[in-house]
């Protein structure tokens, strides 16, 4: 059985993701979860789903909706999400597409087959987290991409180990309920891309740093 991988907070930094799934050495039997915000801030974002997408070709994967997407989806009908959009790092978006509408044109089906959450019998994969005492299936979309403190201060109710992002902190955050991997890919220039891996039982991580891209 293969390994059960989790990325999230990509944010346009495809020389990033690159190290990493280097460092990873993917393999068929694998499984990636991708876990949102694979855009903005960088300047490589159409790269970075472009090559997400093509990795269908080596292993299994789930892709997630982050907040920078839920925002990207609403700026076609919402101008409040077209200004969060932009000033989030938007604009880079939109150079590395070559145009707003591009981003529809090229990647619109895939941003728009995003998923909220991954379950599996031990993890919950999500880009943010969940309101507590509220039915998975009955959850808030908006919560599910942007709730922050409300979620991770507090044990939650599900039977789960809750795997997310959204939140960056300098390396992976364990709780006993809860794992948070974001740790400020794409909002510091230092920061590394990290995975959280479950294979046969074990929980580890692996970083962008000190990698060589293929």
């Amino acid at each position: 059985m293969g390994r059960l991988i989790g990325i999230t907070d990509i944010h346009g930094e495809y020389e990033k993701l690159c190290f990493l799934l280097d460092k990873i050495k993917i393999t068929p039997q694998d499984k990636i979860i991708f876990m949102g915000d694979y855009i903005d801030r960088g300047k490589k974002s159409k790269q970075v789903v472009d090559k997400i997408i093509d990795l269908k070709k080596s292993c299994e994967c789930e892709y997630l909706i982050g907040s920078h997407e839920y925002a990207l989806l609403h700026s076609q009908t919402d101008d409040y999400y077209k200004q969060i959009f932009l000033h989030y790092g938007g604009v880079e978006t939109i150079e590395s597409y070559g145009s707003y509408e591009n981003i529809f044109k090229i990647h619109g089906k895939f941003f728009n087959s995003l998923k909220p959450y991954y379950l599996t019998d031990k993890y919950l994969f999500i880009h943010a987290g969940l309101r507590k005492g509220i039915p998975l299936e009955k959850q808030n979309l908006s919560d599910m991409v942007y709730i922050r403190n409300s979620f991770f201060d507090y044990p939650h109710d599900l039977k789960q180990k809750i795997i997310f992002g959204h939140t960056e902190f300098e390396q992976p955050r364990i709780w006993e309920d809860k794992i948070c991997i974001d740790t400020g890919c794409g909002k510091y220039s230092n920061a590394p891309l990290t995975a959280f891996i479950s294979e046969n039982g074990h929980e580890y991580f692996v970083d962008s740093q000190n990698s060589v891209a293929q």
